[in-house]
């Protein structure tokens, strides 16, 4: 005989709206967290998490490899000089033993991947001002799969920036771990450069303290495919966390970035700005940002905000903000996207003025980019991405023009 079992919809005080939390669960209550690999079902195209990501060239990420230790962590000032170890601790440790392993779980197959491929964790911890951005220079050692973890902590109080850079050619698996302590300020901003071919995938897993702030930058200009989650929640009330990106695809790269901002303690605030350029056939970007508010935080204040710009034809944008708000006393919380191509009115503009195309279209670049780099607030930083930015639009413009020559 079938059982009848009834639904029941827990109803809330009128007088503590935050007492009973939503009746339908969220994503995140959705999505598992595990160290555990089985945990997590062999990604397929089919899965909303996947969809947007060429899960071929990615494949090899699926299962727990030995990693080629090829690639090496080398960690001082951003001037070159050593750091103070009485202000920055440096130590590497056992995958597992703290703090490794405390900033949540692995919310993928590939973070859990990660996280059971690397033999040892890289430590920096942060335990007093620093005078100068803290450099750590990840260097790719070949193309065999490889594995990395390191884990950023800030005491409490602490004013520090971290700078992360990948450079060379590597296929590695990275888990990153940030935790903020009560009332600090830091900045992280993560640097990706990779030679032609390589492959980054991993996540990045944050927790900002009490009344803290943070300032996430990431800047990824380079590689075959790059496929970064970031999940991130606070440890308090008054926590204020600012996500950054910027990115640049050239033809047939795929970069992929997600974000999961979660608001959990009362009065905190949000900001997420990602902006990318495309230029080329084949290039493909992906930014899927998620924002949830849950029940236990009045107060909030959460932003998302993505804009590309596609600099030719065949180039392919993919982005999705997505909001779930679980309560109703809030300050704001909203989101937009857009992808578009250059205002042929801006060129237009500048070259009325004398101003060749391609230096027009360097300019608007360059502009389109502009504030947000500023706002990373790492000077060495902005001026080498403009750099790199001028590089790969001349490049570009003397392939086009390759190909023209080659046609003709």
């Amino acid at each position: 005989m079938a059982q009848n079992t009834e639904i029941n919809i827990p109803v809330a005080d009128p007088d503590d709206p935050y007492a009973v939390p939503a009746a339908m669960p969220s994503s995140a209550d959705r999505s598992p967290r595990s160290f555990d690999v089985d945990d997590f079902a062999v990604p397929t195209a089919r899965q909303e998490e996947w969809r947007y990501t060429p899960i071929d060239r990615v494949a090899e990420f699926f299962e727990v490899f030995e990693p080629a230790g090829t690639t090496t962590v080398a960690v001082a000032n951003i001037d070159g000089s050593p750091v103070d170890a009485g202000r920055v601790g440096v130590a590497r440790v056992p995958m597992g033993q703290a703090p490794s392993g405390t900033v949540s779980k692995p919310t993928d197959r590939i973070a859990a991947v990660a996280w059971n491929s690397a033999r040892e964790a890289v430590v920096v911890a942060l335990h007093a001002d620093t005078d100068q951005p803290v450099l750590v220079d990840v260097r790719g050692g070949g193309m065999d799969p490889d594995a990395l973890h390191l884990v950023i902590v800030a005491d409490d109080g602490v004013h520090a920036d971290v700078v992360v850079e990948h450079h060379g050619a590597a296929r590695i698996a990275e888990g990153v771990e940030i935790a903020t302590g009560r009332g600090s300020q830091v900045s992280t901003t993560f640097v990706q450069e990779w030679d032609r071919g390589s492959k980054h995938v991993g996540g990045h897993r944050i927790h900002v303290g009490e009344g803290a702030t943070l300032r996430h930058s990431m800047v990824t200009l380079g590689g075959d495919v790059v496929r970064i989650r970031m999940d991130q929640d606070f440890g308090g009330p008054q926590g204020d966390l600012n996500m950054l990106g910027v990115y640049f695809a050239d033809p047939g790269e795929h970069i992929e970035h997600r974000t999961m901002v979660v608001h959990n303690h009362p009065e905190c605030r949000s900001r997420v700005v990602y902006k990318g350029a495309l230029d080329g056939e084949g290039a493909h970007s992906t930014w899927v940002g998620n924002a949830l508010i849950e029940p236990t935080a009045p107060g909030t204040d959460s932003y998302e905000l993505n804009r590309n710009l596609v600099l030719t034809p065949g180039a392919i944008a993919d982005s999705e903000p997505n909001l779930e708000i679980e309560n109703g006393n809030i300050v704001g919380a909203g989101h937009a996207s857009s992808v578009g191509r250059f205002d042929d009115e801006e060129l237009f503009y500048l070259q009325s003025r004398g101003i060749p195309e391609a230096e027009a279209r360097k300019l608007v670049v360059r502009g389109f980019f502009g504030e947000l780099v500023d706002e990373i607030g790492i000077g060495q930083i902005a001026d080498h991405l403009m750099t790199i930015i001028d590089r790969r639009l001349t490049r570009g413009e003397s392939e086009a023009m390759t190909n023209v020559l080659e046609e003709k």
